[in-house]
C-alpha cells in the first residue's frame, strides 16, 4: 500500500520510480535508474505548496511527498534557503536527488582510518539529477545560491516509518 500526496506531477514520477526499482537488482543499478525516470520525470517548483516553498529559518526543510512501502521508497521535496547545509552524512539506501529550483552544491568525502577526505564536488542547477548507493554515499548539501532552492529527493526506504535516510552523521577533521 502506498502513501500519496495529491500533487501536480507526483503520479507520473511515482509511477516511474516504481518500475525502475522493479527492474534493478542491485543499489547502485536501482540508483543509476531511478535517476533516469527521475531525469525524465522532474517536476517542477509546484510540486510543494507556495508556503512549503518559504522553507524554514531554521534548517533546511524536507517535506514527504510520497512512500511506497512494499517496494520500498520514498520522495521528498527538501527547500534550502541560502546557506543552509546538511551534515557530512551518508545514508541507509541508495539516493537520487534533482534540483527544480536554485543551486545546490555538493561535496562527496572518502573515509580514510580517523579522517575524511574531499573525493569531489558538484554544482546542481535546475533540471541535474544525481545519485549513488552506499557504500561510497558519503557528503553534504549546501544552498550556496542566492534564492531559495529546492530539490526532490528519492530513497530507497520508507522514511515515513525511519524518519529519516541518515545512516550516521560524520564529524570527523576533514583533509584535502
Amino acid at each position: 500500500m502506498s502513501t500519496v500526496i495529491a500533487r501536480p506531477g507526483l503520479a507520473p514520477l511515482v509511477a516511474a520510480v516504481r518500475a525502475a526499482v522493479a527492474e534493478a537488482d542491485t543499489p547502485a543499478r536501482t540508483a543509476w535508474r531511478v535517476a533516469d525516470a527521475l531525469r525524465a520525470n522532474l517536476p517542477g517548483p509546484d510540486i510543494l505548496t507556495p508556503a512549503e516553498r518559504e522553507g524554514s529559518p531554521d534548517k533546511y526543510q524536507p517535506h514527504l511527498l510520497h512512500v511506497e512501502p512494499d517496494v520500498p521508497f520514498s520522495i521528498l521535496g527538501v527547500v534550502w534557503r541560502p546557506g543552509q547545509v546538511t551534515p557530512i552524512h551518508d545514508h541507509i539506501s541508495w539516493c537520487v536527488f534533482g534540483i527544480v529550483q536554485g543551486i545546490e552544491h555538493e561535496t562527496i568525502y572518502r573515509l580514510e582510518d580517523d579522517h575524511l577526505v574531499v573525493a569531489g564536488t558538484a554544482t546542481n542547477r535546475v533540471g541535474e539529477v544525481s545519485g549513488f548507493a552506499p557504500p561510497g554515499d558519503i557528503h553534504h548539501m549546501e544552498n550556496t545560491g542566492d534564492e531559495i532552492s529546492i530539490s526532490l529527493h528519492i530513497y530507497g526506504a520508507d522514511i515515513g516509518d525511519t524518519g529519516t535516510s541518515v545512516r550516521r552523521v560524520y564529524d570527523l577533521p576533514v583533509r584535502r
